[in-house]
C-alpha cells in the first residue's frame, strides 16, 4: 500500500520540495534521517522565500522611513520606522526558525527539532511587541501635547506610498501562497494562515497585513495634522499603530504557544490518517489514534490497531515495522508508532468524532 500523499488534505501541509524519508528500526527513539540531508538543503521552501522577500522589503523601507522621520519629525513616521526595523529583525528570526526546524532527529530529540520554529517565531512576536508596539505608543504619548509647528510632510507621504507598494507586494506573495493551500482545503486564505502548522508563513502574513494597515493609519494621521495644524493627530496615529502591532504580537504569541504545548491536527487530517489505517490490507481495526503537530508540516502518530488474522507475536511485530516505515516514508509524518488494541476496546470509524 502506498501512503504517499495522494489527496488534497495532506498535500497542503507539504512543501513542493519535500522528499520522502525512511527510518530503520521501530520506535520513537530512532532518528528519522534516512534521506540524504542535501535534498532539502539545496532548495528553499516556499515559506522561506516569502520571508526573504519580506526581510528585503522591510530593510529598504526601514532605511527610507528613518530618513523621513528625521526630516519631518512626525511621530507617526517614527512609529512606522520602528515598525519596519522590528519587522526586519523579526524576519531574520523567522529565517533562523526555518533553518532550526529542519534539523534531523537525533538521540536527544527523537521527534526532531520542528518545535524550534515555534520558539523562534514566538521570540519574533515578542520583538514586534517590544520594538514596535511599545516604541510607537510611547512616542505617541510623548508627542501628544507637542507645540504646534509648521509641517511639510511631502517626503513622508512619498516614502509611505513607496512603502505601501513594497509591503503590499510582500503581503500579496504571502496571500497567494496561503490561498493556494486554502483552496484545496476549501477554506479561505485567512483561515489557512490561522490554522497552519507553519509559523513562518503566519508570522510574515500578519506582520505584512499590520504593516499595510499601519501605513494607511500613519498617512491619515499625518494628513490630518497637516490639514488641521493640530499635532495630536500625528501622535494619535502613532498610538493606534502601536496598539495594532500589540494585537498582532499577542495573536502570534498565542498561536505559537498552542503548537508548543501540543496542538492536535484538524478533524479532516484525523479522518485522512484514520482512513489510511483502516484501508491498509494488514489492519483490521483501529481503537486509538493520537495525532499531534511536532513541527511545521510534521505529525507524530500513535495508533492502537488490530492486525488481520490470528498472527504470531513475531509476525505482528514485523507487520508493525513495515506499516510504520510506510508512514515514515510520507514526509508529513515525523514518527509513527503502532501498538496492539486491547481486548474489548471501542473501535474508531470514519464517522467517529473521537480524535485523541
Amino acid at each position: 500500500m502506498s501512503l504517499k500523499p495522494s489527496i488534497a488534505n495532506p498535500q497542503l501541509h507539504l512543501d513542493e520540495t519535500s522528499k520522502p524519508t525512511t527510518s530503520g528500526a521501530r520506535g520513537a527513539g530512532q532518528p528519522n534521517n534516512g534521506e540524504p540531508e542535501s535534498n532539502d538543503d539545496n532548495k528553499n521552501s516556499s515559506s522561506l522565500v516569502t520571508v526573504l522577500i519580506a526581510v528585503g522589503a522591510n530593510l529598504i523601507i526601514a532605511i527610507a522611513k528613518t530618513i523621513a522621520a528625521f526630516m519631518t519629525g512626525s511621530a507617526s513616521m517614527i512609529a512606522e520606522s520602528a515598525h519596519s526595523w522590528a519587522d526586519a529583525g523579526n524576519g531574520a528570526l523567522l529565517i533562523v526558525a526555518e533553518k532550526k526546524a529542519v534539523k534531523p532527529a537525533d538521540k536527544s530529540h527523537p521527534l526532531g527539532y520542528g518545535k524550534e520554529s515555534y520558539v523562534w517565531s514566538m521570540i519574533a512576536a515578542f520583538g514586534v511587541f517590544m520594538a514596535g508596539s511599545i516604541v510607537s505608543i510611547y512616542t505617541g504619548i510623548t508627542e501628544w501635547n507637542a507645540a504646534e509647528t509648521e509641517t511639510n510632510y511631502t517626503i513622508g507621504f512619498i516614502i509611505l506610498a513607496v512603502a505601501f507598494v513594497l509591503e503590499g507586494f510582500s503581503l500579496v506573495q504571502a496571500y497567494l501562497q496561503s490561498k493556494k493551500h486554502g483552496e484545496q482545503l476549501n477554506i479561505s486564505a485567512i483561515g489557512y494562515v490561522v490554522d497552519t502548522s507553519n509559523p513562518t508563513l503566519r508570522g510574515v502574513f500578519f506582520e505584512d497585513l499590520a504593516a499595510v494597515i499601519g501605513l494607511v493609519i500613519a498617512a491619515a494621521a499625518m494628513g490630518m495634522h497637516a490639514y488641521t495644524g493640530q499635532p495630536f493627530w500625528d501622535a494619535l496615529g502613532s498610538i493606534i499603530v502601536g496598539l495594532l502591532l500589540g494585537a498582532v504580537a499577542i495573536f502570534l504569541i498565542s498561536r505559537n504557544r498552542d503548537f508548543l504545548v501540543g496542538h492536535k491536527v484538524s478533524d479532516s487530517m484525523h479522518r485522512y490518517v484514520l482512513g489510511e489505517l483502516l484501508s491498509h490490507p494488514d489492519i483490521d481495526s483501529v481503537s486509538y489514534l493520537h495525532l499531534e503537530w511536532v513541527g511545521p508540516k510534521k505529525i507524530f502518530m500513535v495508533a492502537a490497531v488490530d492486525i488481520k488474522d490470528n498472527q504470531r507475536e513475531k509476525n505482528i511485530a514485523e507487520k508493525f515495522e513495515i506499516i510504520e516505515n510506510q508512514f515514515r516514508a510520507n514526509p508529513l509524518f515525523q514518527e509513527a508508532i503502532l501498538t496492539l488494541s486491547a481486548p474489548n476496546d471501542s473501535l474508531l470509524s470514519l464517522d467517529s468524532k473521537q480524535a485523541v
